[in-house]
């Protein structure tokens, strides 16, 4: 199988009043065929005090500490992936959550964006007489890809996945959070993914890259990626964090109130070098 190279990264421009300590979580986690050739910070004003660190679910953060007046975040890298869609396999089976890993749990329960105990009804109600397995995880991606309208704007950090069902709108975020309720809410474990999604043999988005989010859900022995705002099999994700919901993998979290004056996002081939 080959491989392809990617530029990868993003740019924060932030304002503070004060110094306001801030957790940034923009880095890939590598590995499943995806590696990092090379990665560079762009912190202006520069510091000296900055460090990585695993959070619980392995995920790389950066803390830092945004000045007072203007800052600048900014991360750069070169990375190769594999050069193929993401595996399916339409036999892989549910399992009952007796049968479960231990480690897959937390994956059933609600959280905050995510909430299958508020949603279990409908969840039985549409998808209980489809067959048990791959298949039903993918007639849940094909409803919410249905149900849902794309719209920048249209949800608030605060939205949660009955909120856009209520609705029928969202972004990339929502459209996972809902996904993964109706999988919890039928005790299919499921997690929130979010990384850089490169226009690979794809028809390119006249919209500005952004980052994107997609889930996992484990069926068989293993976790399956499905997407249910593009609803295709794709090349080129490239992994930032996972989490039960987009709450466990934000881009930056502050712990004050900067005001983020711009972000930048990008995601693309680099060919010929």
């Amino acid at each position: 199988m080959g491989t392809r190279r990617l530029s990868i990264g993003c740019d924060f421009r932030y304002s503070a009043a004060v110094p306001t300590p801030a957790v940034v979580q923009v880095t890939p986690l590598g590995g499943e065929g995806v590696s990092i050739e090379v990665e560079q910070w762009y912190l202006e004003p520069a510091q000296d005090r900055t460090h990585e660190y695993r959070d619980l679910y392995g995920n790389r953060c950066q803390r830092m500490v945004l000045p007072a007046g203007s800052s600048r975040i900014g991360y750069q890298a070169l990375v190769t992936v594999p050069d193929a869609t993401e595996d399916a396999d339409p036999s892989a089976p549910e399992w009952a959550p007796q049968a479960l890993p231990d480690d897959v749990l937390v994956y059933l329960m609600p959280s905050r964006y995510c909430l299958p105990d508020m949603l279990g009804q409908e969840a039985w109600s549409r998808f209980s007489l489809i067959p048990p397995g791959y298949g039903r995880v993918q007639a849940i991606c094909d409803h919410v890809n249905n149900h849902l309208q794309f719209a920048y704007g249209s949800s608030s950090p605060t939205s949660t996945a009955v909120d856009v069902n209520t609705s029928g709108f969202g972004v990339c975020r929502d459209f996972t959070h809902l996904a993964i309720t109706f999988c919890r809410a039928l005790n299919i474990p499921a997690r929130y993914v979010f990384g850089y999604l490169p226009d690979l043999d794809v028809p390119v988005d006249p919209a500005p890259m952004d980052f994107a989010a997609w889930m996992e859900v484990w069926l068989g022995d293993r976790w399956w990626t499905f997407d249910p705002r593009n609803n295709r099999r794709r090349k080129g994700r490239v992994l930032i964090g996972r989490g039960r919901d987009a709450s466990d993998v934000a881009m930056i979290t502050s712990f004050g109130g900067p005001t983020l004056e711009s972000m930048s996002v990008i995601a693309h081939e680099v060919v010929g070098q």
